[in-house]
């Protein structure tokens, strides 16, 4: 079993980061949670971060209550994404808490079939949640669509962000299930998370890589990372 009880990650890239404010909130929501006020320590600790590099580093509370940090360089940033889907129940006890399950979703990934790059867990009706690592996002025309957020998900601060970014250009969203078989058949979806942005699924299972001409994924990775902001 996993000593965390929290756990958040985030892209450090030459000083600036991506939705800080919503991952110190996620964190220190989650400790308070489990009873233990985090607000001072990352806020003395986000300010010790390196203001040059490319880091990603770990906020953790750990079963004996210690809070720690990890300042890890971070991994190569990744693009277009094959995916396979978790046969069976989805094996998370706290969906909703970033931590106590990522040893758990590590080594699902590491043995997802088809040297797939990210493994999707789903619902007991056979719908999308997300993946291992990674929030779902898909388009079905001019609509992008989310998961339900009453649906088991840990709240995603990269796809709040998108969000904001549709919101501002006018895009409408929409909330509601869809199997995987649906994901396959949409214009186009993505996986979401705080070190990648976004990675467009371009191949399914075994199935042949998609070159997605028509991809949305680079401008909107654009909008994404021009959010941005100094550490303060």
């Amino acid at each position: 079993m996993s000593g965390l009880l929290v756990a958040d990650s985030f892209l450090v890239a030459n000083g600036k980061v991506r939705g800080l404010e919503l991952h110190r909130d996620r964190f220190v929501r989650s400790c308070a949670a489990a009873g233990v006020s985090a607000d001072r320590f990352w806020d003395e600790q986000v300010g010790r971060l390196p203001g040059f590099g490319r880091w990603f580093p770990r906020f953790e509370l750990q079963a004996s209550g210690e809070l720690a940090v990890q300042l890890r360089p971070a991994p190569p940033i990744g693009g277009r994404v094959r995916v396979a889907v978790h046969e069976g129940p989805d094996p998370r006890t706290a969906p909703r808490v970033k931590g106590p399950d990522l040893e758990l979703l590590g080594k699902l990934k590491e043995s997802a079939p088809d040297r797939a790059d990210e493994i999707l867990l789903l619902d007991t009706d056979g719908t999308v949640l997300e993946a291992a690592y990674s929030a779902v996002a898909w388009w079905e025309d001019d609509t992008l669509c989310f998961p339900p957020s009453d649906r088991p998900l840990l709240p995603s601060v990269t796809a709040q962000l998108l969000r904001r970014i549709a919101t501002t250009q006018g895009v409408e969203i929409s909330e509601h299930p869809a199997t995987p078989e649906a994901l396959q058949n949409s214009t186009e979806a993505w996986l979401l998370n705080a070190l990648h942005g976004i990675r467009p699924i371009h191949a399914w299972s075994a199935s042949a890589i998609d070159p997605l001409p028509n991809s949305q994924a680079t401008p909107w990775q654009s909008h994404l990372e021009s959010l941005a902001t100094r550490l303060p």
